[in-house]
């Protein structure tokens, strides 16, 4: 389905891969920037392996999604925090099964592909479950396609680009690790995004 959605757009996506894409360890926890929709299609087109997205409850209201990726996600309400709780258990069952997660540490979607602050959630999951990170940089969706979802603002074709980095290893981390590993991913896509401004 993702690729019929790029195909009719006239999306395509440049992967510029920093490790060999056979590189990419499962279970992982998989983080990225979030500035558009775009980054939940073109995901697909990155990570072969069956994985889930945790995504806000909201997504099941938003046309495509709600029809297609139901299956595939875990529905987070961020104002229950038992709904968050039971998210977050869910998600470690996933990795459990060997199955990588997918979850976007800002929460929401940004604006003019500024990044947001990071929460802890996913790099706490990643290091209770002593699996690794997998960080991925969007440069530049948020251009392609702007922040209202489709059919509700702009978007044009062109050449969606994405760098997929070298995994980051939480084995033998603790809690107390979180903070510094939520700082060390922030900075390198942050990093990478003002490299290709």
């Amino acid at each position: 389905m993702a690729r019929w959605i790029c195909f009719f757009s006239g999306i395509y996506l440049k992967k510029i891969y920093q490790i060999k894409p056979e590189e990419i360890p499962t279970p992982c926890v998989i983080v990225s920037n979030h500035a558009s929709y775009l980054d939940i299609i073109l995901s697909y087109f990155i990570i072969k392996n069956y994985f889930v997205f945790m995504a806000k409850f909201e997504l099941n209201k938003a046309p495509l999604f709600s029809i297609f990726f139901k299956d595939m996600q875990i529905s987070v309400n961020r104002e229950s925090r038992s709904n968050s709780h039971k998210a977050f258990i869910r998600a470690g069952e996933e990795l459990d099964m060997g199955h990588s997660v997918y979850i976007f540490p800002e929460g929401t979607i940004s604006s003019n592909g500024v990044l947001k602050n990071f929460k802890n959630g996913p790099f706490k999951l990643a290091v209770e479950k002593q699996v690794p990170i997998l960080p991925i940089t969007f440069i530049n969706n948020w251009k392609l396609l702007q922040n209202g979802g489709f059919f509700k603002s702009y978007g044009r074709p062109g050449i969606s680009r994405a760098v997929i980095h070298a995994p980051i290893q939480t084995k033998g981390m603790t809690e107390e690790n979180i903070v510094n590993l939520r700082t060390q991913v922030f900075t390198l896509i942050n990093d990478t995004l003002k490299a290709h401004e």
